[in-house]
């Protein structure tokens, strides 16, 4: 893809919801993606590029720099949108060579940030899988999940199917500082407890977890009892990652918005990852809340893993 392209492709929106972003059309060649070794999972389909959730701390930030945009302000307002994603899926599903495998959605940009509600990608990315009986898992900030819960309910009968929830915090103030484009918290917990009663197993990522912003006494236990009360398969602590890319956009943020702690951050991520003691304190917060609760659904821990935004230059274009 290069910038002729997308000037080809560009479609602004100037309504209410939609003022200042501009989304950039494109027809993918394909759209489900190998990924390398060290993920959890084998094969992705990501229907954007860019989110406009604009969270300052998104891991996603960097995919925007191979594509001659900012991690920035870009990232958050130029949208690339694959408009044949569901019709490339349903002929990828169908190909001899395609094993059925588990597909995982979510793992790059969100594909229920606000322009799926305009473009609903989704519903036929969903059907496509239903079609074929693929298993498959979201992983979201957008209760616009909702919309299709009947779609999520066809293929939960028919497949294995999973969602989950990122809610690192509670805390309103928080969220609207860090997570500007997101549905609220509570929102997004009272979706977590809508899917588990239509029986779409969907769990809570507590991720991420901002050191000295959102791990305050009571803010972690805020989420956890939260999660447990909507009924949730699994909390899985995540401490803040700073990657490169994603540093450059957050420290900035960090000066503006909490000076008092820059220096710690700079003392605690020497590199991308928090040192492990405060990874582990972290996970067993989480653990003695369940314990306290009587509630012991699963709590996995975090361990770094090789990530999209770690692929080369070459790996993250053919991810488009």
């Amino acid at each position: 893809m290069t910038e002729q392209m997308f000037e080809l492709a560009r479609r602004t929106f100037d309504t209410p919801e939609f003022r200042g972003i501009t989304c950039i059309e494109v027809e993918a060649r394909s759209v489900i993606n190998k990924v390398s070794g060290g993920m959890p999972f084998d094969w992705t389909i990501n229907p954007y590029r860019g989110c406009t959730h604009a969270c300052v701390y998104c891991f996603a930030r960097p995919t925007h720099t191979y594509l001659d945009m900012d991690a920035g302000r870009d990232f958050e307002t130029k949208i690339v949108v694959k408009v044949n994603a569901p019709e490339v899926l349903a002929r990828e599903l169908a190909a001899r060579r395609w094993k059925g495998e588990h597909i995982a959605m979510g793992t790059g940009t969100d594909p229920y940030q606000r322009v799926e509600g305009r473009y609903r990608l989704m519903r036929g990315i969903l059907s496509a899988l239903i079609t074929r009986r693929n298993p498959f898992s979201i992983l979201t900030k957008g209760t616009l999940i909702l919309r299709d819960i009947d779609l999520l309910t066809e293929a939960a009968s028919v497949t294995p199917v999973s969602a989950a929830f990122s809610i690192g915090t509670m805390d309103e103030d928080v969220w609207r500082k860090t997570e500007p484009g997101t549905p609220s918290p509570r929102a997004r917990m009272d979706a977590v407890k809508t899917l588990n009663d239509a029986g779409i197993p969907t769990g809570v990522l507590i991720a991420p977890v901002l050191p000295g912003i959102s791990d305050g006494p009571g803010q972690v236990e805020r989420v956890v009892e939260a999660a447990v009360a909507a009924g949730a398969t699994h909390a899985s602590p995540i401490l803040l990652h700073l990657r490169p890319g994603v540093r450059e956009e957050f420290l900035p943020w960090l000066r503006t918005n909490r000076p008092d702690l820059v220096a710690r951050y700079r003392s605690l991520y020497r590199t991308a990852y928090a040192p492990a003691a405060e990874r582990g304190r972290l996970s067993r917060r989480v653990e003695r809340t369940l314990t306290g609760i009587g509630r012991p659904i699963p709590v996995s821990g975090f361990r770094p893993v090789r990530t999209t935004t770690e692929l080369e230059p070459e790996e993250q274009l053919r991810l488009c």
